[in-house]
């Protein structure tokens, strides 16, 4: 089995701990229904989030889906004039035989627009 890498981001309409845990529990439902993986599947998953984000920690979501023995950690992304803000993103770790071509990398919303050549 490969150790293999998804990525997938969210934009948030508000920077609510409520909201934030919806949209990011719906990304990574996402990522692991289009990759077909469980938690056994996940190494670690990262978080980023942009300055604009600190109602709660991403990682949370994880653990409200049930995510309990993985590692996982937040971060903050750069401050970049112009990005986009509201912004969570996900790099998971996993086991996957499936070649790297067919990982599913996940962008809902608004964040499609972040990575046009590899959402999905």
């Amino acid at each position: 089995m490969a150790v293999r890498a998804v990525r997938g981001a969210v934009q948030l309409d508000q920077d609510e701990a409520g909201h934030m845990d919806e949209q990011v529990g719906a990304l990574l439902t996402a990522i692991m229904e289009r990759n077909e993986l469980t938690a056994d599947d996940l190494i670690s998953i990262w978080f980023t989030a942009t300055p604009d984000l600190h109602s709660d920690f991403p990682a949370a979501a994880a653990r409200k889906l049930g995510i309990v023995d993985v590692p996982l950690i937040c971060a903050q992304e750069l401050d970049i004039e112009g990005a986009m803000p509201r912004v969570v993103r996900v790099l998971a770790h996993i086991e996957s035989d499936r070649p790297r071509a067919d990982i599913a990398h996940v962008y809902l919303g608004a964040a499609a627009a972040l990575r046009k050549d590899i959402a999905q």
